[in-house]
């Protein structure tokens, strides 16, 4: 069977998730089953299978596993959000639609995805200065995190994380070897030459700012995550990297030690079940609240659609932000570790065909754009997940594809769609 094929065969499995998903819900609330759940099934297959004839056409040697389990992860998160909140389902499917429209666009316009490394100074400082736009706008619990306008929210971490990727792949590619050859050994560890290595210190200074300016301990986490995996893929020094860590946990730990928001955050980690920080405005209750839904999920969950989420007869959140931060909690209590299991499964499937496209690729900016991409998607799926699960301080990183936010779903739709090209023109002939 054809690669292609592969592709198209591969969507059915979310088309019927979807249906299956929908049904079940129609049984829960009217207990009854309706027609719509397969119209809505029709309609999401429908659209996959549009994404796959463009596919099909101008990337014919793409890899065949990442659009399907894509589907499969918008239609679990188009599913969840309707069975939370039906409210929100619909901003929840025009989300998708744009992330697709964006994906397509993705495809056609920037089939040669290599011109994006003569505009690298210029795509590093759009994608800092986007990092610094929420500064301006609101706080949400302490943080900035996005920027509202006429009733729009936009999340420019989103996309900074792109170009921030981008830029970094297109240095290293140039500066790996002088980096490497011209490094001195200070003390036992590698220092790298300041002349080659300083525009690379910006980017851990971007980071660090997120933390000081905007409050935003997951998302330097993860831009500092990818920024390190993406130097020892191009050096093969595990010293810089170790280096790099030292220097973003001084960071941190400046920022936990002399940050309120960024304290409390940690302090409620470290003592959710405490009365005081439970108790306490902004405190523990929502680590403590998702810490026992997961408990009460257990191996095989309460079935899809049990989760109890509001107290009955009120309208206030036995879980807060069930439908964002904190869906893989709602996941873990209705299908139970069985079905979370599964669900990052997925994820790493994803990550596995990215960075099989890094390994493919036949130039260095491509092997470099792919991991940097593959590694900043792996880290967004681990801050998020190790918050809910108590591993890492809990932030207000989306889960890829399942959380509701527009500009998350948009921005990891585009990244995706690189990846697709970078493993159309690694598997290309001649």
């Amino acid at each position: 069977m054809s690669a292609r094929n592969r592709e198209l065969f591969g969507l059915i499995p979310a088309a019927l998730l979807v249906t299956a998903g929908f049904t079940a819900i129609f049984i829960q609330r009217s207990a009854q089953v309706s027609n719509v759940s397969l119209t809505y099934g029709a309609l999401f297959l429908g659209l996959c299978l549009a994404a796959h004839v463009v596919v099909r056409i101008v990337l014919p040697y793409a890899d065949p596993y990442l659009l399907p389990l894509v589907a499969v992860l918008a239609g679990v998160g188009i599913v969840m959000i309707y069975r939370i909140d039906d409210t929100f389902a619909r901003g929840q499917v025009i989300s998708f639609l744009i992330g697709l429209g964006f994906f397509l666009g993705t495809l056609v316009f920037l089939r040669d995805y290599r011109v994006l490394e003569r505009y690298r100074y210029l795509i590093a400082l759009g994608s800092i200065g986007l990092l610094v736009l929420p500064r301006f706008s609101g706080s949400v619990n302490g943080a900035y995190l996005a920027i509202h306008a006429g009733g729009v929210t936009f999340q420019p971490a989103e996309f900074a994380k792109i170009g921030i990727v981008v830029f970094l792949a297109s240095y290293l590619r140039d500066t790996r070897q002088v980096l490497v050859m011209g490094a001195r050994r200070v003390l036992g560890v590698t220092i790298p030459p300041l002349k080659h290595f300083g525009p690379l210190l910006v980017v851990w200074g971007a980071a660090m700012l997120m933390l000081f300016v905007i409050r935003d301990l997951g998302s330097s986490l993860m831009f500092f995550g990818a920024f390190l995996s993406i130097l020892y893929v191009a050096t093969n020094r595990l010293s810089f990297v170790v280096v790099g860590l030292a220097m973003f946990a001084l960071g941190a730990w400046a920022v936990g030690t002399h940050v309120p928001h960024v304290h409390s955050r940690i302090e409620a980690w470290q003592h959710p079940f405490n009365r005081r920080l439970y108790e306490a405005q902004g405190g523990s209750y929502q680590v403590a609240q998702l810490l026992f839904a997961q408990a009460d999920g257990g191996v095989l969950g309460r079935g899809f659609g049990q989760s109890l989420l509001q107290i009955p007869g009120s309208s206030a959140n036995l879980l807060p932000a069930p439908r964002t931060d904190l869906i893989y909690a709602v996941i873990v209590n209705e299908i139970g570790l069985v079905g979370a299991c599964g669900l990052l499964g997925v994820y790493l499937l994803i990550v596995q065909r990215g960075f099989k496209a890094a390994v493919l690729a036949r130039d260095s900016f491509s092997t470099l754009l792919a991991a940097g991409l593959t590694s900043v998607f792996a880290l967004q799926v681990f801050v998020i997940v190790g918050g809910v699960t108590k591993l890492i301080p809990l932030t207000g990183v989306t889960l890829p594809f399942v959380s509701y936010g527009g500009s998350s779903i948009v921005a990891n739709f585009a990244l995706v769609a690189l990846l697709l090209l970078v493993s159309d023109r690694a598997r290309r002939p001649g």
